[in-house]
């Protein structure tokens, strides 16, 4: 599904500044941002990804945000997630689903203790009247993630310090900011912004996708951070802030429905028939989205010179919202699927997007649109393997030519790296 929200007031000529917004969707939440991303790469003739004005990511979103930021583009993503055929790093799905054994250590060395306590006041006070308050403490004995998520920052830090690329936010071309929740105050941090700007991208990231129940808060300078996706879903503002032209958003979870599906899913007449899973899917997808919709509203009246399209499941599609969200097994067909889609958006959607895109000086590929035969995997094959200092090379080479692009009138300006 297509959601377009043209510009409200009459637009001066654009800049091509394209700013890009990811939500949060846990691990198959990422493979269909990245397969719908993969089909704007595509479909777009003049968008390059990889040189946007400005990035934000949260939870799943921050890993393709801080990867596309740091000229990761999705042919590589792909090859890296998808077909494992990247010569650059070796993804291992058992990274994310590690047990996190030393919070389970941690929070097991008080059981001693609070069984003391336990056995004192049964003794001492047989009323039992302060034992609701000893019950109560043994809740900080249980884990506060069941996976450990330092495996996840140890692979972006090898992904984000190889081929040229940099762990450095300051560094980068491009404004990246990843989002995470303050869990001590409940205020949402810009990893990115002024004073969060030194920590590490492959930190934040971690911080960001940090789920409560399924991975433990992260510490960065004493502060505890949990998903970002607590606060808001997409945190789009944090881009349109940034005066771009063009805002293009991708959210993985919408709620589904079941009447409008043509048929009800196997094995159920009702969604509550499939149990509490799906019953807490369905209420945390449909809060999701309508705080995302609410919020997307209220940015056309503050940004009515803007141009947003986000893009996102249809309410009737059954492959994403039955899909386990942590099925690794599952990522090449959820990605395919999601490729597919976002292709048949942008082919049913061409008439209105046309004239937007073209604003932008991007054009919709009508030979990719109508091409029924359009899989995810085209294109990809086994990428050159360049050696580190010929990786830099190209990227030092790849500067100087969009540099020169600029110089010359009436092309779009790109941007251009705050430090080397």
């Amino acid at each position: 599904m297509l959601v377009l929200q043209p510009a409200r007031k009459r637009q001066p000529p654009s800049q091509g500044r394209i700013g890009l917004a990811i939500a949060g969707g846990g691990p198959i939440g990422g493979m269909y941002e990245l397969g719908a991303l993969r089909a704007l790469d595509v479909a777009l003739e003049g968008l390059d990804l990889t040189r946007l004005e400005v990035y934000v990511g949260v939870s799943s979103g921050a890993f393709l945000a801080a990867g596309l930021a740091n000229r990761l583009d999705t042919a590589e993503m792909c090859r890296i997630f998808i077909t494992g055929d990247s010569d650059q790093v070796k993804f291992q799905p058992q990274m994310f689903l590690r047990p996190a054994f030393m919070e389970y250590v941690r929070r097991a060395a008080a059981v001693p203790r609070l069984a003391f306590d336990w056995w004192k006041d049964l003794l001492t006070d047989p009323t039992g009247s302060h034992l609701s308050e000893l019950v109560g403490r043994f809740g900080g004995v249980i884990p506060t993630g069941l996976f450990d998520n330092r495996g996840i920052e140890r692979f972006l830090r090898q992904v984000f310090t190889i081929r040229g690329r940099s762990n450095d936010f300051r560094e980068l071309a491009a404004r990246l900011y990843v989002v995470a929740v303050d869990l001590d105050s409940g205020e949402a941090v810009r990893f990115g912004s002024k004073d969060w700007d030194d920590v590490p991208i492959s930190l934040a990231v971690q911080a960001s996708s940090a789920l409560p129940g399924l991975y433990p808060p992260v510490d960065i300078r004493g502060h505890h951070f949990v998903d970002g996706a607590l606060r808001r879903t997409m945190h789009a503002s944090v881009v349109l802030d940034h005066g771009i032209d063009l805002m293009l958003g991708v959210n993985p979870f919408v709620p589904f429905n079941a009447k409008t599906a043509g048929r009800p899913p196997e094995g159920m007449a009702k969604l509550s028939e499939g149990g509490l899973p799906v019953v807490l899917s369905q209420t945390f997808r449909t809060l999701l989205q309508s705080r995302m919709r609410v919020g997307l509203e209220k940015y056309a009246e503050r940004y009515p010179d803007v141009d947003q399209v986000v893009f996102e499941p249809n309410e009737d599609d059954g492959e994403m919202f039955f899909t386990n969200v942590f099925s690794y097994s599952s990522r090449q067909r959820v990605c395919e699927h999601a490729f597919r889609s976002t292709l048949n958006d942008l082919r049913q959607r061409r008439a209105e997007l046309a004239p937007v895109l073209a604003r932008h000086g991007l054009r919709l590929r009508d030979e990719v649109l109508d091409n029924p035969a359009a899989s995810i995997m085209d294109g990809l094959g086994l990428a050159p393997a360049p050696t580190e200092t010929t990786a830099r090379l190209r990227r030092a080479l790849d500067d100087v030519e969009v540099l020169l692009r600029t110089r010359r009138p009436n092309r779009r300006r790109a941007a251009t790296p705050r430090r080397r």
